[in-house]
């Protein structure tokens, strides 16, 4: 993802002379050539989020279309304050990218976490927020997020994601179909997506064929295609590698709440409400938390056949810390 995330950002400033980078002392290796090629529109910071995110507003304030890039915790906790008032109070095009959301950066301990990244932006309000799945869903949206007229917040992962076999064309603000089925509907955001994937294909030998969704517009949220899937399906997994609170759960959940004609069985598959503790690494961490492949292909299985067991607490949410 950040390799099509450098690439798209080549491509769109060079098209658009308004277009500036501002990084937080990060991307070392990515964006030698957007420095080369266009010189003074690369700016470092330094370790200065916050100062970051004042400057992306007055560059916007300033007629430019600044795009930051820092660590997704760095990116959103750190600087919220700026981003809330510096950003968000004016209204202003500043494209936010967060990298390594969720637990990419597990082993570097809990202040590189990110798993309340989507809630964090989310509760900002006029913030648009996009958690992309692959280096497709990167390419494709952010030109999409470039044309909006206010702020944006975008979460993308590392390096050899694998593209996900879609017929759609992934669109801002409409959920991506990536595997048809019935009965049971998988929702899924960021590179989640790729793990349901695996969950699922282990599942057609057994004749389970779920539908899959890539929402990766979290804010706002396709609640079109919710209402339509919603006659095709008695139940709805939510796969995220996010905390319960602010991300596509809660607004699964809210969409949910509204439309009680519905009557779907809901479960989430996710982060807990806890801080982890110690640097696990993020396939040993989603193992643990029942985040993994295996997990979403157990719980699935229950889901199509009905035959649920008790939710795992560390997956449903967990107040405290958790090791």
């Amino acid at each position: 993802m950040r390799r099509a995330f450098a690439d798209t950002l080549i491509r769109l400033a060079g098209e658009n002379d308004r277009v500036v980078f501002l990084t937080g002392d990060l991307g070392y290796g990515t964006f030698e050539k957007f420095q080369e090629r266009f010189g003074p529109r690369y700016v470092n910071v330094g370790v200065a989020e916050a100062q970051m995110m004042c400057a992306a507003a007055g560059l916007a304030l300033a007629g430019w279309h600044p795009v930051v890039y820092s660590i997704a915790s760095f990116a959103t906790a750190r600087a919220f304050e700026q981003v809330r008032l510096c950003i968000s109070y004016h209204d202003l095009p500043v494209v936010i990218v967060g990298a390594g959301g969720g637990y990419l950066y597990a082993s570097s301990g809990v202040t590189h976490h990110a798993a309340d990244d989507l809630g964090l932006m989310s509760i900002i309000p006029a913030m648009t927020v996009v958690a992309p799945a692959d280096p497709i869903e990167v390419a494709e949206l952010l030109p999409q997020i470039l044309q909006l007229p206010g702020p944006a917040y975008i979460r993308i992962g590392k390096y050899g994601e694998p593209a996900l076999d879609a017929s759609e064309r992934p669109a801002l603000g409409r959920a991506r179909c990536v595997r048809d089925g019935t009965d049971v509907l998988v929702l899924t955001t960021g590179d989640m997506a790729g793990v349901a994937l695996s969950a699922l294909s282990a599942l057609a030998g057994e004749a389970i064929y779920p539908l899959l969704y890539q929402m990766h517009t979290v804010k706002p949220l396709d609640t079109l295609t919710l209402d339509r899937l919603a006659g095709r399906v008695n139940s709805v997994a939510v796969v995220e590698e996010h905390v319960p609170a602010g991300g596509l759960w809660a607004a699964v959940c809210d969409w949910h709440a509204s439309h009680p004609e519905h009557r779907l069985r809901l479960r989430r598959i996710g982060a807990p409400d806890a801080h982890v503790l110690g640097s696990p690494g993020r396939e040993e961490l989603r193992r643990r938390i029942h985040c993994d492949a295996a997990s979403i292909e157990r719980i699935v299985r229950e889901m199509w056949t009905g035959t649920e067991v008790e939710r795992q607490s560390i997956s449903m949410g967990e107040v405290g810390h958790w090791r």
